[in-house]
């Protein structure tokens, strides 16, 4: 009988170690292959919100047309960083459309993430690698979404899979970031490994 526990507690250990190394395999896939974007409000007014907005919209066409064919998040950071100067004049161009001056500031760097849910996928917590893009005095609401690859585009689970499959993620990974009303365990320990990344960077 003692044998037989002790085999059941040795195949439990077993399985949740293989589990581990499997999610913090996956962790740093997502922290390697996704290029976070963050533009920072000048404030909270509704003015300011909806030119944060404008911005976004420019700047996603903008990286759209300059990453074009990439497949793979190198290479779509070596462009991003290349061309720091045009997505700072596409953002400056769309605040100068609606008449506005604001300084922008942009920059390509690694930055802490809490948990995000976006309308077909989540990302769990972590540090990932972001362009950050702080119009004025960068103390309104922020807009997070994904630089590349382009998965908060598809308007629907199959387009996001699709997606998600061209910028090489594993169907297991898909189906953890992906949204759905199951509890998903695995995704709630990417989570917990990210919360814990983020204590680290910071410390």
């Amino acid at each position: 009988m003692k044998k037989a526990i002790l085999f059941l507690c040795l195949t439990l250990f077993l399985s949740g170690l293989c589990f581990a190394v499997e999610c913090s395999a996956e962790k740093m896939q997502l922290r390697e292959e996704i290029i976070r974007l963050h533009i920072v409000a000048n404030s909270d007014s509704d003015a300011d919100q909806a030119l944060k907005l404008r911005v976004r919209d420019g700047v996603n066409n903008y990286l759209g047309q300059i990453l074009a064919g990439v497949d793979n998040a190198d290479q779509a950071q070596k462009i991003i960083s290349e061309n720091i100067s045009h997505i700072q004049a596409v953002a400056k161009e769309q605040l100068a459309k609606e008449g506005s001056a604001y300084s922008i500031n942009v920059r390509l760097g690694e930055e802490c993430f809490d948990i995000r849910h976006y309308d077909t996928f989540s990302l769990p917590s972590g540090v990932y690698t972001s362009l950050r893009i702080e119009i004025g005095k960068a103390e309104g609401k922020n807009w997070w979404c994904v630089a590349f690859p382009s998965l908060c585009m598809p308007a629907t689970s199959e387009k996001f899979t699709e997606v998600a499959a061209d910028a090489g993620f594993s169907d297991q990974l898909t189906e953890s970031i992906a949204k759905s009303d199951k509890i998903e365990i695995r995704f709630f320990f990417l989570d917990f490994l990210g919360n814990l990344e983020n204590f680290l960077y910071n410390r």
